[in-house]
């Protein structure tokens, strides 16, 4: 049996093994609480807008008062047509309401709004996030929708995803395909 390539596989199957275990140990019981605190968070009581994003407030209810919006920019949003997004002032996001008609125009003095907290559209491309892990901004989903916009979706945090325990299942098959191959590769060796 060679030394160094089994050692360098069964440093693999190890490494992957670890990974799988970190996945089911570590990463999915803590996915899980955070899943937990989301779904009691738009039962609890309301909260400041926060200057900067904080993932344990998604969902949370909050108001923000949006001194005369600087910009309106569109999003898709799926079936319902589009999700106009107000820049105030200040900075602050607020997802208005939603639209079918892309050129409609929108006048909106701001004010007081209340609504939801949500992570505001990421607006890099997929290189550029692997580049800036600088957090998503704050955004104000506002209830009801403003401008006279249709009402927007209700966030739900039962979409926020949860992979770990397929992340953890892909590690411990690649381990074992690791190894299948590398025993395969052995015996025919043998053979000859």
């Amino acid at each position: 049996m060679p030394l160094v390539p089994t050692l360098v596989v069964a440093l693999a199957v190890a490494a992957m093994v670890a990974l799988g275990l970190w996945q089911l140990l570590d990463r999915r019981p803590a996915k899980l609480a955070y899943l937990a605190q989301l779904a009691a968070n738009p039962g609890r009581p309301p909260v400041a807008f926060p200057a900067r994003s904080d993932p344990r407030l998604l969902f949370r209810r909050s108001a923000l008062t949006c001194a005369s919006p600087v910009a309106v920019t569109r999003q898709g949003a799926g079936a319902a047509g589009y999700r106009l997004i107000g820049r105030c002032a200040g900075g602050e996001l607020v997802q208005m309401g939603v639209t079918r008609d892309f050129r409609r125009e929108v006048r909106w003095a701001g004010g007081r709004v209340a609504g939801h907290i949500v992570e505001a559209p990421d607006g890099r491309s997929l290189i550029g996030a692997l580049f800036d892990h600088s957090p998503r901004a704050p955004m104000l989903v506002a209830e009801p929708a403003v401008a006279g916009l249709g009402p927007n979706a209700r966030s739900d945090p039962d979409a926020v995803p949860n992979n770990h325990l397929a992340y953890a299942g892909q590690w411990f098959f690649f381990a074992i395909v690791a190894a299948v191959i590398y025993a395969l590769a052995l015996s025919k060796r043998g053979r000859e």
